[in-house]
C-alpha cells in the first residue's frame, strides 16, 4: 500500500480523504497527496530501488497508488529513460556538463506514460471503469493506450486542429476521440463540466489529477539515481500547465526528506515556454505573481495552455530556487529541434525544440551557467510534431542512379575534417 496520509489544499492546508478529488472546497486550491515520510524513509533504500524494475514503479514507495500481489499497476514499462551525456551540444552552447533527459524512449512517446501509469493505476483502485482527458496530444496518446492496455473505456477530447500525427496515434487503440472546435483552454473547461456531469469517469488530469501529477516526480528521482544519487545544479523544464516543473522540485526534495540523498538538494530551475504561449514566463520576466490567461499561438500545441493551473506555483518554484524562465520564437523552437538532432542524435517534438532553446539563451545570457552540472528535459518525440520540420529538411541532393552522378553533386572522396 502507499504511504498516503491524506490529501492536503495547498493553499490553506486542510486535509481531505484519499478519495477522487482535486480542489479544496473551501478556498478552491488545489489538493496534493500528503506523505508519511518517517514511514517511506523506514521502507526505501537505493538497494530496494536498484532491485526493482526499470520503470517508474521502481519508485512506488513514493508514488500515491496502490495494487495487490494479485493485480499489477497499468503500466506500458514507463520511465527509467537514458539521461544522456550531451558533450557536443555543450560545446555549441558554450556549457561544461550537460546533460539530456531522452523521455521520448517512453512507449508512447512523452513523458505523459508516466503521469497516465499512475493515475490509471489509482482510478483502477478507487473503482473507476472509465478513462478520460483533454490533451494537447501528448497525453491523449498516452491515455488511449494504457487504457487499452487495462481494459477500460476511453474518452479523449483534443483540439480539432492537433497534428495528425497525434490523432492517429490516439486513434489506433480504439477509444472514443472527441475533437473539439477550439483550443486547450475549450476543451479543458468542458472535460471540467463532464466530470462533474459523469463522476464514474475517472479524467486524469481533473478529478484524479491530484494523483496524475505525481507522476512527474520520477523524472526528478530517476535523474538523481542516474547522477549517483546526487542532484543536478540546474535543470530546464518545459511549462505547459506548469505541473511538471513543481513535481520535479518536489521530487528532489523527497529524495533529501526519505534519506535517499546524502546532501539536501540545491537545484536551480528554469522553465521553458514559446513565445506564443508564454503567460508564466511573462509573469516571471514582469516581475508580477498574476499570470494572465493568454490566446495560444505557436507550433509548440503540446505547451499551448492559455491559462496553466500550476502556473503561479511554477513561477514560485523558480523564484525561490534562483532559476529563471525563457520564451522561444517557433523560429527558434525549430532551430532547437534541428540543434539537438544534429549534435546529439535525438529528435524532439515542438517542446523539446522550445526547451533546447530556452537552454541556448539562458546560456547566452549567463543564466545557465558552464560550472554548473546541468540538465535538460526533452519530453517528447519528434516524429508527433514531424509538420514542424518537414518543409524546410529533406533529401541533400537528388541525383540519378549512377556513380558519375554521385561524383559530380557530392565531389572527389575525402576525409572528414
Amino acid at each position: 500500500m502507499p504511504f498516503v496520509e491524506s490529501l492536503r489544499c495547498r493553499e490553506c492546508a486542510r486535509t481531505y480523504p484519499v478519495e477522487a478529488l482535486h480542489v479544496c472546497e473551501y478556498c478552491f486550491g488545489p489538493l496534493e497527496v500528503a506523505y508519511d515520510y518517517e514511514a517511506i524513509a523506514a521502507s526505501v533504500s537505493r538497494e530496494k530501488i536498484a532491485a526493482g524494475p526499470p520503470t517508474i514503479w521502481r519508485y512506488a514507495d513514493l508514488l500515491p497508488a496502490a495494487f495487490t500481489s494479485g493485480d499489477s499497476a497499468v503500466d506500458l514499462g514507463a520511465g527509467f529513460t537514458p539521461l544522456v551525456r550531451a558533450d557536443r551540444l555543450a560545446a555549441e552552447l558554450g556549457l561544461g556538463e550537460l546533460w539530456l533527459k531522452n523521455d521520448t524512449l517512453n512507449p508512447t512517446g512523452s513523458f505523459k506514460d508516466r503521469v497516465v501509469s499512475v493515475a490509471l493505476t489509482k482510478a483502477r483502485e478507487l473503482g473507476f471503469k472509465v478513462a478520460a482527458c483533454a490533451s494537447t496530444g501528448n497525453l491523449a496518446n498516452s491515455v488511449a493506450a494504457h487504457a487499452a492496455r487495462a481494459g477500460m473505456q476511453s474518452f479523449v477530447f483534443i483540439p480539432r486542429d492537433l497534428e495528425q500525427a497525434k490523432v492517429v496515434t490516439t486513434a489506433v487503440y480504439g477509444g472514443n476521440l472527441i475533437a473539439v472546435e477550439g483550443n486547450y483552454d475549450d476543451v479543458n473547461r468542458l472535460c471540467a463540466e463532464l466530470a462533474y456531469e459523469r463522476p464514474t469517469w475517472a479524467f486524469v488530469n481533473v478529478n484524479v489529477r491530484t494523483y496524475y501529477a505525481e507522476g512527474s516526480k520520477t523524472l526528478a528521482f530517476e535523474v538523481a539515481e542516474q547522477l549517483g544519487w546526487t542532484a543536478p545544479d540546474h535543470v530546464v523544464v518545459p511549462v505547459a500547465s506548469g505541473s511538471q516543473l513543481t513535481k520535479i522540485d518536489k521530487g528532489f526534495r523527497e529524495l533529501w526528506q526519505v534519506g535517499l540523498l546524502d546532501e539536501p538538494p540545491a537545484v536551480r530551475i528554469s522553465g521553458a515556454q514559446a513565445a506564443g504561449c508564454s503567460p508564466v514566463a511573462t509573469a516571471f520576466a514582469e516581475g508580477v505573481d498574476h499570470i494572465r490567461p493568454v490566446k495560444p499561438h505557436t507550433i509548440a500545441k503540446s505547451l499551448a495552455i492559455g491559462n496553466p493551473a500550476d502556473g503561479p506555483y511554477a513561477l514560485e518554484c523558480v523564484r525561490e530556487s534562483r532559476g529563471s524562465f525563457g520564451s522561444v520564437t517557433d523560429d527558434e523552437i525549430i532551430e532547437g529541434i534541428r540543434l539537438l538532432a544534429r549534435t546529439e542524435g535525438i529528435f524532439a517534438e515542438t517542446a523539446g525544440g522550445v526547451t533546447i532553446a530556452t537552454l541556448a539563451r539562458l546560456a547566452a545570457q549567463g543564466v545557465v551557467r558552464a560550472d554548473e552540472r546541468v540538465v535538460a528535459y526533452v519530453t517528447g518525440l519528434g516524429l508527433k510534431t514531424i509538420e514542424a520540420v518537414s518543409s524546410i529538411v529533406g533529401p541533400t541532393h537528388t541525383i540519378a542512379p549512377t556513380l558519375d552522378a554521385f561524383n559530380e553533386a557530392v565531389g572527389p572522396d575525402e576525409e572528414p575534417a
